[in-house]
């Protein structure tokens, strides 16, 4: 299912149906480590090897719950729920 949206490590578009968006959000998170608080320059410099649209990605994890943020500090939720 990723092949379809992927060009190796580089997210070639973000799929419309939300069930396989997640799925492609939650694969992207995975380069964060769990308890770890990132400063949104790390952030941005961690999606751009994948995907060029940084403001969208965080949006989306904030949105869906995958990431929690105060302020310009971000962190990995528990993506067992």
């Amino acid at each position: 299912m990723l092949g379809a949206f992927l060009d190796g490590e580089r997210i070639v578009r973000l799929p419309a149906r939300q069930k396989k968006r997640k799925v492609i959000l939650r694969w992207l998170l995975e380069a964060f480590e769990p308890g770890r608080t990132y400063d949104q320059f790390e952030v941005n410099e961690i999606i751009k090897r994948h995907h060029p649209d940084c403001a969208a990605i965080r949006r989306e994890w904030i949105e869906f719950g995958f990431m929690n943020r105060d302020g310009r500090t971000y962190w990995r939720t528990d993506l067992r729920r």
